[in-house]
C-alpha cells in the first residue's frame, strides 16, 4: 500500500481510501456480514482510511464502522461528518451548522462509532444560515477538547474553504472528483493546494458507471438512489454510456478493469488527491486496490483527456434540489 501525508496533519492516510456509505443504504440492499468482513479485508490489505457520515443510514453506518474496527482501531483513521440532518424515520430535514448542532453531533457520532477521538471530522454540507466561521469556531473547539484530531469540509466552495481556514487549519476537502466529474480542477482544487489541504475524491468511479457495470439503470436495484440521478436517465445515460465505452476499450488494452483506470486517472492527479472508491463487497475492493498498480503511460492521459474534457457527463451531478445544496 502507498500512503500519503493528509493535509495540515500528523495523519497518513492510503493513497486509496474506503467510502462506506452503500454499506447501510442508497445502493439497494445491503449485506451486514459482508460489509463487515469487507471493511477488515480493507485494514488488511493497508487501507487505513475509512469514510462515514452521521447520515448514511440514519447513524447505522457509523455503528457498523464501529462493529468492524473493534480490536482494530490503532492506525486506522476515521473520517465521519455531521451537517445533513435527519429525522427519526430517515426523512432529510435540512443542513444544520449551529455551535451547538456541531457539539451534539459529535458526541453522537463517538457513541456510534465506539472511539473517543474522531481522526477526522468533515462539516458534510455547508450551512448557508450560520457563517462559516461559527460552525469551525465550534469544530476547532472540539478539536482543543481532545474529541476530535482534524477538520474537514465537504462540498465547499472556495471562498468558505478560505474563511474556514482562516479560523483553524483545513486538513481535508472532501468534493465529487472523476473522469466525469472535472469541475474541481477549476475551481476548489487550485484553493486547496494553495492552501496546503489534501483533496478526497468521493465517487471516484462515478457511483460506479464508470465501473461499466451498468448497460441500463433498469439494472440497477431496487431501491437504488442514482436511478433517480440526472446522469443515469433518458439520453443522459446513453451519452455517457458512450464515454464510458472509450474507458473500457483503454482497459482491455492495458489487461485491467475500467474501474481501475478510473482510479488510477485519479491517482495521476498528484500525491494531494486521495480517491475513497465505496464498495459494500470484497471482490470490489481487491479490485480497486489493484488499480495502485496500473501505469497510465502519457499518451493514455491524453487519449482520457480527449474523450473526458470538462463537461463530458450528460446532466447535473445530483438532481436539482441535491445540486442547490452544494456551495458552488
Amino acid at each position: 500500500m502507498q500512503y500519503r501525508n493528509l493535509g495540515h496533519s500528523a495523519l497518513n492516510v492510503s493513497a486509496l481510501g474506503l467510502g462506506c456509505m452503500g454499506m447501510s443504504e442508497f445502493y439497494g440492499a445491503t449485506d451486514e456480514a459482508e460489509s463487515l468482513a469487507t471493511i477488515r479485508r480493507a485494514l488488511e490489505l493497508g487501507v487505513n482510511f475509512l469514510d462515514t457520515a452521521d447520515m448514511y443510514g440514519s447513524g447505522a453506518n457509523e455503528e457498523l464502522v464501529g462493529r468492524a474496527l473493534e480490536g482494530r482501531r490503532e492506525g486506522v483513521v476515521v473520517a465521519t461528518k455531521f451537517g445533513n440532518v435527519r429525522g427519526a424515520a430517515g426523512e432529510f430535514l435540512g443542513i444544520n451548522g449551529t455551535p451547538g448542532y456541531v457539539k451534539s453531533a459529535c458526541e453522537a457520532s463517538l457513541k456510534r462509532l465506539g472511539i473517543e477521538t474522531i481522526d477526522l471530522y468533515y462539516q458534510h454540507r455547508v450551512d448557508r444560515n450560520v457563517p462559516i466561521e461559527e460552525t469551525v469556531g465550534a469544530m476547532s473547539e472540539l478539536v482543543a477538547a481532545g474529541k476530535v484530531r482534524y477538520l474537514g469540509l465537504s462540498e465547499a466552495g472556495a471562498n468558505t474553504i478560505r474563511r474556514a481556514h482562516a479560523v483553524h487549519p483545513i486538513s481535508a476537502l472532501q468534493t465529487e472528483y472523476s473522469l466525469w466529474a472535472r469541475e474541481p480542477e477549476t475551481g476548489v482544487l487550485p484553493v486547496a493546494r494553495e492552501l496546503g489541504i489534501t483533496f478526497v475524491a468521493y465517487s471516484p468511479l462515478g457511483r460506479g458507471f464508470l465501473s461499466g457495470t451498468y448497460t441500463s439503470a433498469e439494472a440497477m436495484p431496487e431501491g437504488d438512489f442514482r436511478r433517480y440521478m440526472p446522469r443515469f436517465q433518458g439520453e443522459n445515460f446513453a451519452r455517457n454510456l458512450d464515454l464510458v465505452r472509450e474507458v473500457e476499450r483503454l482497459a482491455t488494452s492495458k489487461g485491467c478493469t475500467p474501474a481501475q483506470i478510473a482510479l488510477a486517472w485519479l491517482l495521476s492527479r498528484g500525491p494531494d488527491v486521495v480517491p475513497i472508491p465505496g464498495t459494500k463487497r470484497r471482490t470490489y475492493l481487491e479490485e480497486n486496490v489493484a488499480a495502485l498498480d496500473v501505469s497510465l503511460a502519457p499518451s493514455d492521459l491524453e487519449r482520457l483527456e480527449a474523450v473526458f474534457p470538462h463537461g463530458a457527463a450528460a446532466g447535473t451531478r445530483y438532481p436539482e434540489q441535491s445540486m442547490a445544496a452544494l456551495d458552488l
